[in-house]
């Protein structure tokens, strides 16, 4: 449950996060790679996010994207040509590696066609919240994850 939250309010477990953006200030670093794709130490950025969502308990996450964001789609896939060459080279930690983004959460994707901002990439994700209660997770706001914002 999210700190605060009574015990008869039912337990959240859905996540949107809105990417669909052009990435703009970021340019020309994102002008053919989506900006939640930048790397941050050792990850995309936007791996940092989905982390935090499952480190909370939010374990059903709905991406909202846009044009030119299938990277992000890619990244959260399994990739079986990668993982049978690192299995063949017998690199077991990278292979871990891998693995470890496609195995986080259930990923679920949905497109927001005209670039119409933040909230109308959230109303993007009504089909799948429905009436259930989710989190907003931003791309932008990297958390530290010993001192999560959000709470299961």
């Amino acid at each position: 449950m999210v700190a605060g939250m009574s015990q008869s309010h039912p337990r959240i477990s859905k996540a949107v996060i809105p990417a669909a953006g052009l990435g703009t200030r970021f340019l020309p670093a994102t002008k053919a790679t989506p900006k939640e794709m930048l790397p941050v130490v050792d990850k995309p950025a936007i791996q940092y996010v989905v982390e935090e969502a499952v480190s909370a308990g939010l374990d059903d996450v709905l991406m909202v994207t846009g044009r030119n964001k299938r990277p992000l789609e890619d990244h959260f896939d399994r990739n079986y040509e990668l993982e049978s060459a690192l299995q063949k080279k017998g690199d077991a930690g990278r292979l871990a590696k891998v693995q470890e983004s496609s195995d986080l959460a259930t990923m679920h994707y949905v497109r927001q066609g005209d670039p119409k901002g933040l909230g109308h990439a959230v109303l993007c994700a009504a089909p799948h919240v429905g009436d259930e209660p989710f989190a907003v997770l931003l791309g932008d706001d990297l958390i530290d994850p010993r001192d999560p914002c959000s709470s299961a």
